[in-house]
């Protein structure tokens, strides 16, 4: 039984990493429809809001039954979370793509990790490891590489784009940090249900600010490809993650997500005609690299901690 568990652990994991990674796939595909990002972003927001909305329904409803209302204080966070997790991050994350590869995207946004490490040393004063200095500077390495072969194939807009999606990683950073008492407190089911849906109003209200009512009017495809993106990769992936974290653990789960950027670069080639360079090939691997020793790091860290597992 336990092989079993985890064997699903690793293909719910893995298919979570290909599907979080298709949503740039699908926004390109969008984008030739002549739709915006915050176009892009509103509908996909109407479409996964019906079931993240009926998750907080059914959660907020266990919850009466065993825990406190939740106080003023735990609101504001999760107003919070929500703003900076799914609703700047995925707004800077879809303008960014409107300038940049998708399989640059997903590198940039795949140095959260690191960016974790950063905040926590400048804001918390949290201590970095060498080993994961060691690591930072590979994968960023592996950064500088891939970019300045974007920067030569696409040109000079490549620049502004790496840079809107880089804000998207760090935004969502910061929601990883801020998360962890909330986390142990709500429940990730619960948290997440309640953060996507402040996201969805804040998403809809720039919407309501920068856009027409009418550029919600759009041809079928643009639809489709909007169903597309909010369940099956948003609302599938968040809860195929949930479930293999829960069958092998976050350090597992962590690592397997490596195939995301992989599995994005042929994907670019194949749906979009995206280019494949050696040297992108090479950077991709430099990065992954790096993430591959600070996780390995991290989990050898966390044995110490809790040598029972």
């Amino acid at each position: 039984m336990t092989n079993t568990r985890h064997r699903q652990g690793l293909w719910l994991a893995l298919i979570a990493a290909v599907l979080f990674s298709a949503k740039a796939i699908v926004a390109k595909l969008m984008y030739r429809h002549g739709v915006d990002a915050t176009t892009v972003l509103a509908l996909r927001m109407l479409f996964s809001l019906p079931v993240f909305a009926t998750v907080a329904a059914v959660e907020t409803m266990k919850a009466h039954r065993s825990q406190p209302a939740l106080d003023g204080r735990t609101r504001e966070r999760i107003v919070l979370l929500g703003l900076l997790g799914y609703y700047l991050s995925s707004f800077l994350d879809f303008w960014g793509l409107e300038f940049i590869s998708a399989s640059l995207e997903r590198l940039i946004l795949f140095l959260n990790p690191t960016l974790v490490l950063l905040i926590g040393l400048i804001f918390l004063r949290k201590p970095v490891a060498r080993a994961q200095w060691i690591a930072m500077i590979v994968s960023y390495a592996g950064i500088v590489l891939v970019f300045a072969e974007n920067l030569r194939i696409d040109g000079n807009h490549v620049a502004l784009g790496a840079a809107l999606v880089f804000g998207a990683a760090l935004s969502y950073a910061f929601y990883l940090l801020l998360s962890g008492e909330l986390l142990k407190r709500l429940g990730s089911l619960r948290l997440v249900a309640y953060a996507m849906c402040v996201s969805t109003v804040a998403c809809l209200a720039h919407f309501a600010i920068t856009n027409d009512i009418d550029d919600l009017v759009q041809p079928r495809a643009v639809y489709v490809l909007s169903a597309i993106n909010a369940l099956f990769c948003t609302v599938v992936p968040v809860y195929f993650t949930m479930f293999a974290i829960d069958r092998i653990g976050p350090a597992a789960t962590s690592q397997t997500a490596m195939v995301g950027p992989v599995s994005l670069l042929f994907l670019g080639w194949w749906i979009l005609g995206e280019a494949i360079t050696p040297i992108q090939i090479a950077g991709t691997a430099v990065v992954i690299a790096g993430i591959a020793l600070l996780a390995r790091h991290n989990a050898a860290m966390a044995k110490r901690v809790d040598p029972v597992e």
